[in-house]
């Protein structure tokens, strides 16, 4: 099965192009193009390097440089969900290592990466603003609060065998 984040070829760089026509803002950059095709595919393949390159007139170093730059930028196709662990410092006084712990073990990763099926995204968060319902998680950017490590294992664990909904 392939899914639209592990597009290759000529499909995938058609999709990054209409992104890259589809901005509507007067000024177009190298940044809002690489944000362009990073809302579009949810990472940034090797491939929209070198088409916004063409697009913006730069070079590929140009492009790098800015793309590296940005921590939020993904480079490898994310998990068909992403699982976020708070471990700012609200959650880490109420048991956030824990929590990780427990998460990792249930994903059976012990970093921050996908999953070897390719199901889940695991991403530590420094603060997912909602300190008062510490420990947090997000699956998908949806709160889940007051987690122990027992609910949180639960969770990741079902996301493992939940279908994806078409997301990309």
């Amino acid at each position: 099965m392939t899914t639209a984040s592990q597009e290759t070829g000529e499909k995938l760089r058609e999709r990054i192009q209409q992104a890259l026509k589809s901005q509507q803002q007067p000024t177009i950059t190298v940044l809002s193009s690489l944000l362009a095709v990073h809302d579009a595919l949810h990472y940034l393949p090797d491939e929209s390097i070198e088409e916004v390159a063409t697009f913006c007139n730069a070079t590929i170093n140009d492009v790098w440089s800015v793309a590296s730059f940005y921590t939020n930028f993904r480079f490898t196709p994310p998990g068909n969900f992403t699982l976020d662990v708070c471990w700012g410092p609200s959650c880490h006084l109420v048991g956030a290592q824990k929590v990780l712990k427990a998460v990792q073990e249930a994903l059976d990763v012990n970093e921050e990466t996908t999953t070897a099926d390719g199901t889940v995204t695991l991403r530590y968060s420094t603060c997912l603003g909602a300190c008062a319902n510490a420990p947090v998680i997000a699956v998908d950017h949806h709160m889940v609060g007051r987690v122990t490590p027992e609910s949180a294992a639960k969770v990741a664990a079902g996301l493992r065998k939940k279908k994806p909904e078409a997301k990309h």
